[in-house]
Formats: C-alpha cells, sequence, structure tokens
C-alpha cells in the first residue's frame, strides 16, 4: 500500500511540474480587475508546438540549447539557441537575429533587415528534429542487437527484453504483413516493420514528460504526412502493370470510360485519398490525446481561482484522470501503430494483385 501511494504522488507531481511551470512561462490575458489569468489556448498550442529548445526536466524556464542553422541575407549562420531564448538579439557580424514574439513569425528566427522582421531559410536542429534522431538511436538499439543474437546462436529464441522485441516483431510479420502479402512479405517487411517501430516509438516518448521524451512528433503533421508519402511511394513505385492497368483503364463499362474518364479520374483521386487517410489518422488520434491530458491538467489551475476547496477537489480529479488517460495513450500508442503498418501493408498489396499469376496457381492447384 505504502509503495502504490508513493507511485501515486510521484506521478501527481510530475504531472503538476509539468503544467505549473508551463502555465506560469505562457502569455497570460488581463483580467478585469488587474489580474493575470491563464490563457489555455496559448499553454497548450506552445506544448504541443515545436521549439528551439529542450526544457530541462522540472525546470521549465531553463532549456538545453539545440543549434540554430539559417541561410541569412549574406549566407549561413550557426549559433546556439541559448543566445535568443530570452529574447535577447544575436549580433552576427552585421547582421542580427531574435526569435520573433508576435506576426506570422511568432516563436520563429527572423532577421533583422532595415528595421523589418525576416524569416531565412531555417534549417535549425529545433526539439522535434532532435526527438526525430533520438527515436532513430532508440529504434536501432531495440533491433540491432536481436540481430546480433540471431548471427550468434542461430533461431535459439532469446530471453529477456530481446524475447519480447522478438515476440512483437513476429506477431506484426505473421499476423499483419505475411498473412496480407503471402510471397512478397519478405520484400516489404523492412519497410513496414520499421515503419512500426518508428511511429510506436515515437508515440511512446512523445508520452514522456521528461527529457528524452515530450516532443509531440506524431501529433505534428508533418512528421504523419512524411510517412503517409513514404508508404504512397512504396505502394506505387513497386505496383504492378495490372494495378496501372486498372488504374487508367480499369474493367468496367466503357462509357465510365470513355469519352469521360470518369473512373480513372476515381481511380487517380483514390490514390491521393489513402495517403491522406494514414496522415490524418495518425495525427488526429495523438494530438487528440496529448490535447485531452493537457486540458485535464489546466483544470486544476482554472479551477484554482474558486478557492482551496474548489482547487483541492479538480486537482484530485484532474489527475486521477489525467492519469487514466496517459495509461490510455499507452495501448493507443501501439494501436495507432499497429493500423497504420496494417492499411500500408494493404496498400501496398492492392497494388501487387496479379490475376494472371493467381488464375495459373487456381489451375495447377486442380
Amino acid at each position: 500500500m505504502k509503495r502504490l501511494t508513493l507511485i501515486a504522488l510521484l506521478l501527481i507531481s510530475t504531472l503538476v511540474s509539468v503544467s505549473f511551470p508551463a502555465a506560469a512561462s505562457s502569455k497570460h490575458d488581463e483580467g478585469t480587475d488587474g489580474e493575470s489569468k491563464i490563457d489555455p489556448k496559448e499553454i497548450i498550442f506552445e506544448h504541443l508546438g515545436d521549439r528551439y529548445g529542450w526544457e530541462v526536466p522540472f525546470c521549465h524556464h531553463k532549456s538545453i540549447p539545440l543549434p540554430i542553422i539559417v541561410f541569412g541575407s549574406d549566407g549561413l549562420h550557426i549559433f546556439s539557441s541559448e543566445r535568443i531564448s530570452h529574447g535577447q538579439d544575436y549580433v552576427d557580424g552585421d547582421k542580427m537575429f531574435r526569435l520573433a514574439d508576435k506576426g506570422d513569425f511568432k516563436g520563429k528566427v527572423v532577421e533583422i533587415v532595415d528595421g523589418k522582421e525576416v524569416r531565412p531559410f531555417d534549417i535549425s536542429i529545433t526539439k522535434n528534429v532532435a526527438a526525430l534522431i533520438l527515436t532513430v538511436i532508440v529504434v536501432c538499439l531495440l533491433l540491432l542487437p536481436l540481430k546480433r543474437y540471431y548471427k550468434r546462436k542461430g533461431y535459439k529464441a532469446p530471453r529477456g527484453w530481446l524475447g519480447a522485441i522478438e515476440a512483437l516483431t513476429a506477431f506484426i510479420y505473421d499476423g499483419v504483413i505475411k498473412s496480407t502479402l503471402k510471397d512478397k512479405a519478405a520484400k516489404f517487411a523492412p519497410y513496414l516493420l520499421t515503419a512500426f517501430y518508428f511511429i510506436f516509438v515515437m508515440n511512446l516518448m512523445g508520452l514522456m514528460v521528461v527529457f528524452p521524451g515530450g516532443a509531440n512528433l506524431t501529433g505534428n503533421i508533418a512528421v504523419t504526412l512524411v510517412l503517409a508519402i513514404l508508404t504512397f511511394l512504396v505502394t506505387n513505385i513497386f505496383g504492378t502493370k495490372h494495378y496501372w492497368k486498372e488504374i487508367f483503364w480499369p474493367d468496367v463499362p466503357l462509357w465510365l470510360k470513355f469519352p469521360l474518364p470518369i473512373m480513372p479520374i476515381i481511380e487517380i483521386f483514390g490514390m491521393f485519398t489513402k495517403p491522406a487517410a494514414l496522415t490524418v489518422r495518425l495525427f488526429a488520434n495523438m494530438m487528440g490525446g496529448h490535447m485531452i491530458v493537457l486540458v485535464l491538467t489546466l483544470l486544476i489551475f482554472i479551477f484554482a481561482e474558486m478557492g482551496m476547496a474548489v482547487a483541492g477537489g479538480t486537482a484530485v480529479v484532474s489527475t486521477l484522470f489525467s492519469i487514466f488517460m496517459l495509461l490510455i495513450d499507452v495501448l493507443v500508442s501501439f494501436i495507432q501503430a499497429y493500423v497504420f503498418t496494417m492499411l500500408s501493408t494493404i496498400f501496398i498489396s492492392l497494388a501487387q494483385e496479379n490475376p494472371h499469376k493467381e488464375h495459373a496457381g487456381a489451375e495447377a492447384a486442380h
């Protein structure tokens, strides 16, 4: 019982320490009595967005600096994000850079040219970029030891965490990839398994509230879009002749193809709706989970203005629901990685159909 109480207190303190400094450091709206009020919208989008530094655990007014790399009006400039993290200007030669605090470039690095803020070409290592690099490292650390194990000991079943990785890999390969792609499974398994582990690790790291977690990668539509584009490229680059024939000249009545290409237009449109569905499905589910936890946590500080009794009751309820949602999000992290891999496998399998081979195989069986 004491151990469970300690765990609960640690979880509560973690949630509070994450939300309170963020609330304190974000912009506030002025109330009618002149007192500052929490702006939930500002806090939520600030937490979910990207930035040029990585917050120090339990100390959000400080951050781990990341390299800023921009091409200004006179060429390349590289400097630490710490030089502009507190609103100060950074002067490099005769050029000046700062973080914009308002306007269209709010939160982005801008160059001051003739007194105006101009957005340079920015390839900085932001929090999301650093998190992507860390995710790649984690995935390699999970899977490469399994490869080395099989190289040393053949097909002897591993134990411990390697056994868990093997079981998860076999579950995805046998239950999704091989059962759908059949003899083509080995060809596409490297991409599909990589996509599954990459998304799964990104999802889990996004649920962590301290470094090296906390980056909302799959809640960033740019990340999910790139993953969907990769599935789109694999599907269409390796598509069979029959797949392309069914797109441009499908097996339907002639009046649906000529003189108005109704069905080809629908088929071509369908090529692009599939990656769009992959993008939005993963993005919306993961973004929604993060946002619910943030909203529940912010309720503590919103109701704090109504007195200690109301604040205390709200803190208990919000914290319990936040912990419950975080546990649900762990399951959702696996489900979303599984669904993305399953849908990618189905899309690829549809592009691998070859009716002539299937017909020949059926005749040989008879």
